[in-house]
């Protein structure tokens, strides 16, 4: 059966300052993964041993759909004292964010280009992520696409199984529908719980003043890709979503 993809496959192709640095520096940022069927895939027995993968036990952030790094190259130079793990497919962006880590001097980041729906089962154990970061995942804003959108119930399952207990999944959209979505995903996840229930309800929600959204998180950068969508009068909005205790959970 096919897989329904959450993001549009785009180039490979590098300019020549890119391919100048991805040949001198991707080895120490890019994971080499053994692929499955397809080229964003990996295989059903290949494992990540985060420890091992950056050399130290610390905290580890999970950004999904990182782009071209702007956020997890700053947040990897401000706190020195986490480790940084991205998924993204486009290898344009991956190569944009290895050269942000060269210029910023961190070495505490990580970037594995494969889909990260079919990845994360696979490749990282339970309760392995202190955060997951979701910002600005592809809207798909025609109707008929919703399925496609990254943020529904199976995979705030996923990432629940991911975090440790009381670790927060941090998201964020310009699309007005997709931030509800995003909040009755976060709300509907027995493992998850919002803690900014009932606050800064919207005008337009269809659920009235229920609510529910996030202030702007300070650590989250203001991006180029966001300034684009405030320039074209979209507001962003924020959600969080933090881990039950798994003994609260399940007590027995």
């Amino acid at each position: 059966m096919a897989r329904t993809k959450s993001f549009t496959r785009r180039s490979r192709e590098l300019p020549a300052n890119l391919q100048r640095t991805w040949q001198a520096h991707a080895h120490r940022f890019v994971v080499d993964v053994r692929r499955g069927v397809g080229h964003t895939t990996v295989a059903e027995d290949f494992r990540l041993d985060l420890p091992h993968l950056f050399g130290r036990c610390a905290p580890v952030t999970l950004e999904i759909g990182s782009g071209t790094g702007e956020q997890a190259v700053h947040a990897a130079a401000a706190h020195p004292e986490c480790d940084f793990l991205c998924f993204e497919v486009w290898v344009p962006g991956i190569a944009k964010l290895v050269s942000k880590a060269v210029e910023a001097g961190v070495d505490n980041i990580r970037v594995i280009e494969a889909d990260a729906q079919q990845a994360l089962p696979i490749v990282l154990g339970e309760a392995s992520i202190d955060e997951v970061w979701t910002f600005f995942p592809d809207p798909w804003r025609k109707s008929r696409h919703h399925k496609r959108r990254l943020v529904q119930a199976g995979f705030a399952l996923e990432v629940a199984r991911l975090l440790v207990d009381g670790g927060r999944w941090r998201l964020s959209t310009d699309w007005q529908d997709y931030a509800w979505q995003m909040r009755d995903v976060v709300e509907a996840c027995p493992a998850l719980v919002n803690p900014h229930a009932g606050e800064r309800p919207d005008a337009a929600d269809p659920r009235g003043d229920h609510g529910g959204f996030a202030p702007r998180w300070d650590g989250r950068l203001v991006t180029h890709f966001e300034t684009r969508g405030h320039a074209a009068g979209r507001v962003s909005r924020d959600v969080l979503g933090v881990r039950r205790s798994r003994a609260e959970a399940d007590p027995a």
